[in-house]
């Protein structure tokens, strides 16, 4: 009876975080915005009281900073961030790139290598809005498998709130827009054909570069 009665107020906590980082990507909260907690409430429409529950995640995450006699700001965006977002993803993605490597059937490597080449043919015709964003889950997709294959909850969740912050840093600086479809997924491919040597050296490598070239976007150092 007691976990009935706390499964409403976990299912509406679990919305108002899911409409938070949605309007976030969305970029219907921006970054460095201050925010009460009313306000979050009309941005997205979920009661105060899931909304003063939300808060404490968000901080914990990051997502949310109390700045003292100002209130609440989303996720500001520095160098730091950037910095700081793009070491955690190295050393997450160098253990699962690795062991990934070694463990992924030839069946679920072929269908990765798949996509990706699907889509770098698509483009070589000229690129859509649909075609973009086709691009954008297959990239996603692409890094979540891999780090999901750990099996390992706690990083799994803590690469998701990584990639928001890396998402808001792409939106601000360096989205995968159609300049950049074509160069990733050939970046992703070269990963992916290592992977399929059973290469784990030359694909964490591969995967190194990859990730240091997306820093380098979003430091403007190209």
């Amino acid at each position: 009876m007691v976990r009935s009665a706390h499964r409403p107020e976990i299912k509406l906590r679990e919305r108002a975080y899911d409409v938070f980082t949605e309007q976030l990507l969305r970029s219907e909260i921006k970054p460095g915005q201050f925010v009460t907690q009313r306000e979050l409430v009309t941005l997205t429409g979920q009661p105060l009281g899931a909304i003063r529950e939300l808060i404490p995640r968000l901080e914990a995450e990051g997502l949310i900073v109390t700045v003292p006699q100002r209130g609440l700001q989303i996720l500001p965006l520095d160098i730091a961030l950037i910095r700081n977002a793009f070491q955690f993803r190295l050393i997450l993605e160098r253990e699962a790139i690795a062991s990934f490597t070694q463990t992924a059937s030839d069946a679920a490597v072929g269908r990765i290598e798949a996509a990706h080449q699907s889509i770098v043919s698509s483009a070589q015709t000229g690129l859509t809005k649909k075609l973009v964003a086709d691009a954008q889950r297959v990239d996603r997709e692409f890094h979540e498998t891999i780090i999901d294959d750990l099996n390992n909850d706690i990083i799994s969740r803590a690469y998701r709130v990584n990639w928001i912050k890396v998402r808001l840093i792409r939106q601000n600086e360096t989205s995968l827009d159609e300049d950049l479809v074509i160069p990733v997924m050939r970046e992703h491919l070269a990963i992916i054909a290592a992977m399929k040597r059973r290469d784990s050296l030359a694909a964490v490598e591969a995967s190194v570069a990859h990730i240091m070239n997306a820093r380098a976007r979003a430091l403007r150092l190209e």
